[in-house]
């Protein structure tokens, strides 16, 4: 197998796990990584945020680590990535904002190229236009969004994924062994133990 260059999109108050676990896993099997954020170059941190389920009506949120981003987002190129990532959290709410970040996460769809997306990452999915008759999952929260954009909110459990074409999305970190696993399947990542 052949290493992938994957984009990984990120922000300020982006949910730590989603952020820090993806990250390192996909290093990890022997993936490039580059991690990204409008306005910050490599070197730069971004604050990451710990969403929990506590019984609450939604999650809560506590601060999380500094994460140090190690690529320089004005110097993306997606002609040069076989894969995009989306970390969830707040920072989508931001992200989706950025015209640059939306002809990115386009171009990803248009070449129909792996997009992994969790948790509020479907708000930057939708923004984007890209999700019409895909079926995806994202935080219960973001399923209006889903819809509007012309998706099938798949109403699936938070620690489940689902696979759609190119797109694989899930609910939440809890997901994160199911969701990892289908990003590399699509990715065509093979595991020998």
């Amino acid at each position: 197998m052949a290493a992938k260059k994957i984009l990984f999109l990120t922000g300020d108050f982006a949910e730590d796990y989603e952020t820090m676990v993806p990250f390192q896993a996909l290093q990890a099997v022997g993936h490039v990584v580059d991690a990204v954020c409008p306005g910050k170059s490599a070197g730069d941190r971004i604050k990451t945020a710990i969403h929990d389920f506590e019984g609450d009506q939604t999650y809560t949120e506590k601060p999380g680590h500094q994460f140090t981003l190690n690529a320089t987002f004005d110097d993306v190129d997606p002609g040069q990535y076989d894969a995009l990532a989306i970390a969830g959290g707040r920072a989508p709410e931001y992200l989706r904002l950025n015209q640059k970040v939306i002809d990115i996460v386009r171009q990803f769809a248009e070449q129909r190229k792996p997009i992994a997306a969790i948790c509020h990452a479907a708000q930057l999915l939708a923004a984007a236009d890209v999700i019409r008759g895909k079926r995806i999952a994202a935080y219960p929260a973001c399923a209006p969004e889903v819809k509007l954009a012309g998706g099938d909110y798949a109403d699936i459990p938070v620690d489940a994924a689902i696979t759609d074409g190119n797109f694989v999305t899930a609910p939440a970190w809890p997901a994160h062994p199911e969701w990892l696993r289908q990003f590399l399947v699509v990715l065509g990542t093979r595991i020998e133990l």
